[in-house]
């Protein structure tokens, strides 16, 4: 049986992964991915009080972090 690949983003997986590490709690890596709305929300507050930006630092490392256009970002 053959897998069937899905489409990767375009976006550059380590400037997101810097992003997260460095600037995560005030939620620039996903303004970088396009999603605005929840970036905005992060950065009042604080990265979902430090437990949205552990979830998106995990979901980024693991390779299951999505773009707005739900492509997946991998290394």
């Amino acid at each position: 049986m053959q897998q069937i690949e899905e489409p990767i983003s375009s976006k550059n997986f380590v400037a997101i992964l810097l992003f997260v590490i460095f600037l995560g709690a005030m939620g620039i890596h996903r303004f970088y991915v396009g999603k605005i709305g929840t970036g905005i929300l992060m950065l009042l507050t604080a990265g979902g009080f430090g437990i949205w930006w552990l979830i998106d630092f995990i979901l980024v490392v693991t390779g299951a972090f999505r773009d707005s256009k739900g492509l997946l970002i991998k290394p």
